[in-house]
């Protein structure tokens, strides 16, 4: 630990962000034509990009035990739900011009934020529960779906027989599942107890990107964005 941060988990989760990068900067290369348009529906981007969202989620699910494992603080609890709601917020608001694919309605952070909504009743089960619940939620997505939950306003449930156009779609099933597993291993090796050295100044500035995740989750696009068309502009 460092202060209340467990360094490995900053090093996950700094992981997470560069996988993210990478694979946004090549989407933007084919979005841009730079490289063939297909790439990224390829198997390996198909999978990459799936990881990278259950990485985030499952990381989630650590670091809210790790906050409120010992007793929910609410003020610090509300304080992050209401960053990572607005920041979700933010996400669909510019989707709606600038995301091919279609506006953002359910995404990553969407995800995150109502997962860990349903993160403080599984602070409270036995862990095996937690991590059943997560093998049944993750079990669902293989199950029945309904016309009953395709209107969009039922997004985000993930039970709707048809598929919404949304540049990122992220429902509750299967994506409840990595973060509730995350809770469910965290309680059951108590990392809420984990100690670490103090980190060298370099591990420190390395781990940079796990401390700020959400922003550069939600400025990276813009910047790449920017560069590329300052790319095309200088070149053209």
């Amino acid at each position: 630990m460092t202060g209340n941060r467990l360094i490995a988990l900053d090093a996950a989760r700094t992981l997470a962000v560069v996988c993210m990068v990478i694979f946004h900067f090549t989407f933007d290369l084919a979005l841009f034509g730079f490289i063939d348009p297909g790439t990224m529906s390829q198997p390996f981007w198909y999978y990459f990009a799936r990881m990278i969202a259950g990485s985030f989620l499952f990381l989630s699910g650590i670091s809210l035990w790790l906050a409120h494992g010992q007793g929910i603080r609410w003020t610090a609890f509300w304080k992050r739900w209401l960053m990572i709601a607005a920041g979700a917020a933010l996400v669909t608001t510019a989707s709606l011009w600038l995301v091919p694919g279609g506006p953002i309605w359910f995404g990553i952070l969407h995800a995150i934020a109502v997962a860990s909504l349903l993160g403080l009743i599984a602070l409270r089960l036995p862990w095996p529960v937690t991590l059943a619940l997560a093998a049944v939620i993750f079990a669902a997505a293989w199950g029945p779906r309904f016309t009953a939950f395709d209107p969009l306003w039922l997004v985000w449930t993930g039970l709707a027989e048809m598929r919404p156009m949304m540049g990122d779609y992220v429902p509750l099933i299967p994506w409840a599942a990595p973060a509730l597993a995350g809770v469910a291993i965290a309680k059951a090796f108590r990392l809420d107890r984990a100690r670490g050295s103090q980190p060298s100044p370099f591990v420190h500035r390395l781990t940079f990107a796990g401390r700020h995740s959400l922003i550069i989750y939600l400025i990276h696009q813009p910047i790449l964005f920017g560069l590329f068309n300052l790319y095309i502009w200088a070149t053209s």
